[in-house]
């Protein structure tokens, strides 16, 4: 099987890299994903094992500061059947859900943050959907030859 590599955005002040390394066996699911896209991404592609990068979005800098893997299957968001969460669908129902989810499980943190800027500025690189102007997605596939060009930028002493 093709290794299947992931970035996923999280805001620090929601959920944080620390946030996912004090969570109980360093697994958390990874809810309130509103987006078709990303939900797609969840739902048909992401299986166990596959690797992530966790990415702290939203913030100064924004960079990768840790890595994760999927930890589940995906299955239905309960969060969008919840009328006390924000992220509650009243058009979604338990015989046809509409939102996905997997769990994400906690690897390591990096040795250091490898930054948005860090990441433009790579000419190895380019492609990376989270450096193209307008990315917005939370969660996009990454190539493995950028995944282990992010680890190996994050083992080397910050440029500058």
């Amino acid at each position: 099987m093709a290794r299947r590599c992931w970035l996923m955005k999280s805001e620090p002040s929601t959920f944080s890299f620390d946030d996912l390394l004090a969570a109980p066996e360093r697994t958390t699911p990874w809810d309130g994903i509103r987006n078709y896209q990303a939900r797609n991404f969840m739902r048909d592609e992401m299986r166990p094992g596959d690797e992530v990068l966790f990415y702290h979005s939203n913030a100064a800098p924004p960079g990768v500061v840790g890595l994760a893997e999927v930890a589940s299957q995906p299955y239905d968001d309960p969060t969008q059947f919840d009328p006390s969460s924000r992220y509650v669908d009243p058009t979604s129902t338990r015989e046809a859900p509409r939102w996905q989810l997997v769990d994400v499980r906690a690897v390591r943190p990096l040795a250091r943050m490898v930054t948005l800027d860090e990441i433009k500025g790579d000419p190895e690189l380019r492609g990376m959907e989270v450096a193209r102007r307008g990315s917005r997605l939370s969660i996009t596939p990454v190539d493995p030859a950028h995944f282990d060009r992010i680890v190996a930028l994050a083992e080397a002493p910050a440029p500058g």
